[in-house]
């Protein structure tokens, strides 16, 4: 019996960790975070947009969320957007590209 509840809790980590990208829930915290304030100063508190465009799944429909995390990870030249590579995994930044465009497990 002891097997067959280690096996069951094994298969239901391996669940957790595919639906949210293999990112633990505190890391996903302080990745909210970081879109809400750091993200948030340019693209307003709302992501309604300000110095910078929108980040509202409205806005992001039609963008594919890899290109969303290419420009998180690597900045957009010639605009005030900074590279976030280095403080972000590539995961982390497809994580917050697709919970930008409402796509992913754990949004708040």
């Amino acid at each position: 019996m002891p097997r067959a509840i280690l096996a069951l809790a094994l298969i239901l980590a391996a669940a957790s960790a595919h639906a949210d990208g293999g990112i633990g829930q505190t890391r996903i915290k302080e990745l909210q975070a970081l879109v809400e304030q750091d993200c948030g100063s340019c693209h307003g508190l709302s992501r309604q947009g300000g110095l910078g465009s929108p980040l509202t799944p409205d806005a992001l429909a039609g963008k594919p969320a890899e290109a969303l995390a290419f420009a998180i990870l690597d900045g957009r030249p010639g605009t005030p957007m900074p590279p976030w590579r280095g403080l972000v995994s590539e995961s982390e930044a497809e994580w917050i590209a697709r919970m930008l465009k409402g796509e992913a497990d754990n949004v708040r």
